[in-house]
């Protein structure tokens, strides 16, 4: 059935399938090219120069896209996950995926019943949605997914803490410089800055302790930080390794 044979060219990808994997080669370069279009249209001397084919070229992409979308919608019940013909469709438009698909179409759409031009303006940045498209036809981006979804859990615990030190940094640095430089530091929130730079290793310089108390806080998290963002990197790895490892045993 016609359903069927769509269903298969647009979601499963057979290995072997001219037809599929054409499809999927012209909709991840529709993708790079809107995504790219999107960046330089974002340049004046260029978009000012090219802004009828930018216009154009945005339709066009935006009109695949939306195909695209509907196809998925009208194929997706031949999947027995979402069988049922209205229950299964609604199931599969709240997934990651098809919301991406409909927010990176949506912004060409809600302008036309809108009146207030700078929500307009807010709503095009959403077309750069485009670019995450890509993850359900790269094997390389859905492998990082999984491994994500499979660490979820440890990268959270992680987050969580690295939040906590944060503001505990962010405290301590407060006390100790707030006195002495009552503009760098003027409250804890503001603090957060210097508590971001200097976990993260960055360190810009423009705020930096000066108190001999400061200076000692500030070596101190310098060093939790080199440790507390090696964890998550420690994490993905061995993430990485376990799902490798479990495709080799499905070979």
């Amino acid at each position: 059935m016609l359903k069927e044979r769509v269903y298969e060219i647009i979601e499963v990808s057979p290995p072997g399938d001219l037809t599929s994997r054409v499809f999927v080669v012209f909709i991840m370069t529709l993708i790079i090219a809107s995504t790219i279009a999107v960046m330089f249209e974002t340049v004046e001397s260029i978009s000012s120069r090219y802004r009828s084919f930018f216009v154009l070229f945005d339709a066009f992409s935006v009109a695949i896209f939306t195909i695209e979308y509907i196809l998925r919608l009208w194929t997706i019940t031949a999947s027995e996950k979402y069988r049922r013909p209205i229950l299964g469709r609604l199931r599969y438009a709240i997934t990651p995926l098809a919301i991406v698909d409909l927010v990176a179409i949506l912004p060409f759409y809600i302008p036309a019943v809108l009146i207030d031009l700078r929500f307009v303006r807010v709503l095009r940045l959403f077309r750069i949605f485009r670019v995450f498209k890509l993850g359900r036809y790269s094997e390389s981006l859905m492998t990082l997914g999984r491994v994500m979804r499979a660490k979820s859990a440890e990268l959270a615990i992680i987050l969580f803490v690295i939040a906590v030190l944060l503001v505990f940094s962010s405290s301590l640095i407060y006390y100790a410089e707030h006195d002495a430089q009552p503009k760098a530091f003027p409250n804890i929130p503001a603090s957060m800055w210097w508590g971001v730079v200097t976990l993260t290793t960055i360190g810009y310089g423009d705020v930096y302790p000066i108190t001999p108390l400061g200076k000692i806080f500030g070596a101190i998290v310098a060093i939790l930080g080199i440790g507390m963002f090696a964890l998550p990197a420690g994490i993905l790895a061995s993430g990485f390794s376990e799902e490798i490892r479990r495709k080799q045993e499905n070979i």
